[in-house]
């Protein structure tokens, strides 16, 4: 037998966003329709006057979500959800979408018709239709890939790279309640494989559970700060956790950045089921994920427009690259910020 001498380098080294840096530089884009390929929310496209905004997300069970306690009607408004939510990100109006599924025999027509159910909701709600997909066989568990299209004018779009220093750092709603629901739901799981005839004991916990088995897409805030003359020097969505998109705005801009541990916005519920599982709640909106909020930057010069804007905190500023990230806690000392948020590998 002949040695394979070809050396293998693992995709945990490199990890989600290293690889696609990685596939990026293979990536020689022709023509001058593409305005932003990869390494944004979306791609940015130019067609017939029109500027189109196209991104991908797939959903993949046993790695995004788990059955056992994630509704199929939850799933499909989820899948749609968190689609819009990077068009949003781009400072885009979602239109259309196409949808992918994988699924096998395990799945009867009903739950089919219920994972589509939680679609149309969602379509209906960011009033966007569905034009089409695919539907295969799938031999390892439920996936669904959505593509979303939309529409922004040139002007509107923003991406993740044009923060400047001493602009400030801001974010819609509040962090670490997804990540907190999904304690919730991962604890019960345990119990009932234990015992299966104890009742799962969910009370007291609808805010934080509806954040992770239905996130809401902000559609909402993009129209908000449009009324209010607002547009954001660069945007993202908060998928991957606080610290991981800052660090993401801040790469792409080259900037660094200060947040302070005392601005970050924590519901009641997040931070008391936060303590009573032994996590930070800190750690819980800093690292958590799958909120679904936007991060932007904003000029000063706009603080007064957002001040009274009673859904969106002012959590920090933008620095000089050589500065770093850094988070300022509560007794005003300095720590470099770290991603520890959701891995792919």
């Amino acid at each position: 037998m002949f040695e394979n001498k070809v050396p293998r380098t693992e995709l945990s080294s490199l990890g989600e966003f290293g690889l696609i840096d990685h596939i990026a530089k293979s990536i020689h884009l022709t023509g001058e329709r593409v305005l932003k390929g990869i390494g944004d929310d979306a791609a940015v496209i130019e067609h017939g006057g029109a500027t189109m905004v196209i991104s991908k997300d797939l959903l993949i069970e046993g790695v995004h979500f788990d059955l056992a306690f994630h509704p199929l009607k939850h799933l499909g408004f989820k899948a749609v959800a968190v689609n819009v939510s990077d068009l949003c990100a781009m400072n885009a109006t979602a239109t259309e979408i196409l949808v992918g599924v994988a699924i096998s025999n395990r799945f009867s027509l009903e739950a089919v018709e219920e994972l589509y159910e939680g679609m149309q909701l969602a379509c209906q709600k960011y009033n966007v239709n569905i034009v089409g997909g695919d539907t295969t066989s799938s031999r390892s568990g439920l996936m669904i890939s959505i593509t979303v299209l939309g529409t922004a004018t040139k002007e509107q779009i923003c991406y993740r790279t044009g923060a400047a220093v001493n602009d400030l750092i801001c974010v819609t709603g509040d962090l670490g309640a997804a990540y907190m629901g999904l304690q919730i739901l991962e604890r019960e799981k345990r119990i009932f494989l234990e015992s299966p005839n104890v009742q799962p004991n969910l009370s007291g916990n609808d805010y934080i559970l509806e954040r992770q088995l239905k996130p809401e897409a902000r559609v909402d805030q993009i129209k908000k700060l449009a009324e209010l003359g607002v547009k954001p020097t660069s945007m993202i969505d908060i998928s991957d956790g606080l610290a991981s998109e800052l660090m993401h705005l801040c790469k792409n801009s080259q900037v660094g950045a200060v947040i302070y541990e005392s601005k970050l916005p924590i519901d009641g519920q997040t931070y008391e089921r936060a303590r009573e599982f032994g996590i930070d709640p800190t750690v819980a909106a800093v690292n958590g994920g799958e909120d679904y909020e936007l991060l932007f930057t904003l000029q000063q010069q706009d603080y007064e427009k957002i001040r009274p804007h009673a859904d969106v905190s002012i959590i920090g500023y933008i620095t000089e690259v050589d500065k770093g990230i850094k988070l300022m806690d509560k007794s005003d000392n300095e720590v470099v910020l770290k991603a520890q948020g959701w891995n792919h590998f």
